[in-house]
């Protein structure tokens, strides 16, 4: 399977989900063809202040400002075929619903959607208000995937690290990729 990606980094807190997302999308390299990353300024600022590091700067791979329109997942004429927002600030669900495309990520977004191509938006607010619940509606209608933040815990995971493996690996199966991983009603 050869995939164009984009992965869309926003400043909503959650900065360990999409370190360990980049850290599995590089250890299948044989699944992917082509990988962009979108990282806002504030996405920036937390990464630092909850990893501890500027990691986001590690990966050799195209990163492209959020005001850059040149990028080639900028049109649908790209072809990239998945777009992850991990983690998705409720803001940026917000104009992705509102069809506003004022950055490289909303716009980018609009474009998977309107491709009808895969968008998964890893949501991570708590609780929802009531506009959030219907930006996630209107996402869902227009055919992405909200795919909350939220940690399953029936693999009996043992560090902060294999708790969020359980949100990484979700993400990575809700894009088709074959991963190992804790599968309910099977051997470890």
């Amino acid at each position: 399977m050869s995939r164009k990606i984009v992965v869309a980094i926003t400043g909503a807190s959650g900065s360990l989900y999409a370190r360990q997302l980049l850290d599995r999308l590089f250890a299948i390299p044989e699944q992917w063809n082509a990988l962009g990353i979108v990282i806002t300024d504030n996405a920036r600022q937390v990464w630092t202040t909850e990893l501890g590091d500027t990691g986001y700067d590690k990966y050799v791979v195209n990163t492209y400002d959020k005001k850059d329109f040149n990028a080639p997942f900028a049109s649908g004429s790209g072809q990239f075929d998945t777009m992850i927002i991990v983690p998705c600030s409720m803001g940026t669900l917000g104009r992705i619903a509102a069809g506003i495309s004022d950055d490289l990520i909303s716009r980018a977004a609009d474009v998977i959607l309107k491709e009808r191509r895969k968008l998964i938006c890893v949501v991570r607010e708590t609780p929802y208000s009531l506009i959030h619940i219907r930006n996630m509606e209107t996402v869902t209608l227009a055919g992405g995937v909200i795919c909350p933040a939220t940690p399953s815990f029936y693999s009996m995971p043992t560090t902060i690290e294999a708790v969020a493996a359980t949100v990484t690996d979700r993400i990575l199966d809700l894009c088709g990729f074959d991963i190992k991983t804790y599968r309910w009603g099977r051997e470890a």
